[in-house]
């Protein structure tokens, strides 16, 4: 009998680390290890290194991050060594103990100037601290490990954690008519959906290392997304449109960050959700 192939991962309080640990009952082959931030902080460069060697994982998932956009104009170091330093220190862990890195960045490493689908090729030109944070997590884990794979997806929910959907409903409860911009054009990303596609991606016996972006099918606004959560919870609440200029943000958004996912459904035979249909199961679950 096989041994179980061993999988770490980093952030497990976070809305894709809780959706992970809820799958992971799902994959008897394998062994899973959940760090939560408090646990193991990613830069701690030494307790890094002993978690390495104590568990001598196969696959490394880091779903740690500084994910506050705005704060992080404010807090630039605290964002870049989080986001930044550390992910260069786990690639080169990862390299050091021949294990295998799925990292997960963002389509604000884009500048959202475009209006076609955003390829993993096109022009990286992010508009504010968090993106660019990222973005040098993407470009430390290459270079201390060429080996890395890397996920950025788009406008995460999940029952678990602070997003927009838990947000949207409760401010639909409390208020009679909210505004929510309609000028921001993206992708949702159920993360469910996203821990399922890394879970398929280890077990496919295939390693083809690079950047892929995931995110749920459809294109869509923020105004939309909230359209679509009143009519799931069958709200009163009235939802007005407004532009991003109505709505200033200490972080400036893309407006379009609408990601071509074709690579990863190429590479890896992944069935991308319809948004939707994601989006009415991450609130059943919240309901029940």
């Amino acid at each position: 009998m096989p041994s179980p192939i061993k999988i770490l991962v980093s952030g497990s309080n976070g809305q894709l680390g809780s959706e992970l640990k809820e799958l992971s009952f799902d994959y008897p082959g394998a062994t899973f290890t959940f760090f939560s931030r408090d646990e193991l902080s990613i830069i701690d460069k030494e307790a890094l290194q002993a978690a390495f060697k104590v568990y001598g994982p196969r696959y490394f998932i880091n779903c740690a991050a500084y994910t506050a956009v705005d704060k992080a104009e404010e807090e630039k170091s605290v964002a870049f060594e989080i986001n930044g330093e550390a992910v260069g220190t786990i690639a080169e862990l990862c390299s050091q103990y021949n294990c295998r890195l799925i990292h997960i960045s963002t389509d604000y490493v884009f500048n959202g100037t475009g209006a076609k689908p955003l390829s993993e090729t096109d022009n990286i030109d992010p508009v504010n601290a968090y993106g660019a944070s990222k973005l040098m997590g993407e470009q430390l884990a290459f270079k201390n490990n060429p080996d890395s794979l890397i996920i950025r997806t788009s406008w995460v929910y999940s029952s678990y954690g602070k997003n927009f959907v838990k947000t949207m409903i409760r401010l639909m409860n409390e208020k009679q008519s909210i505004s929510v911009v309609n000028d921001q054009i993206g992708s949702p990303t159920y993360a469910a959906d996203l821990a399922q596609a890394i879970l398929q991606i280890i077990f496919s016996n295939k390693w083809t290392p690079g950047i892929y972006n995931y995110s749920n099918d459809g294109v869509i606004s923020w105004f939309d997304f909230a359209n679509e959560i009143k009519k799931i919870v069958s709200s009163d609440c009235v939802v007005n449109p407004i532009s991003t200029e109505k709505y200033p943000t200490p972080a400036q958004r893309p407006a379009y960050s609408v990601l071509d996912k074709s690579k990863i459904v190429d590479t890896y035979g992944l069935d991308l959700k319809p948004w939707k249909e994601s989006l009415k199961h991450c609130l059943q679950k919240l309901n029940s």
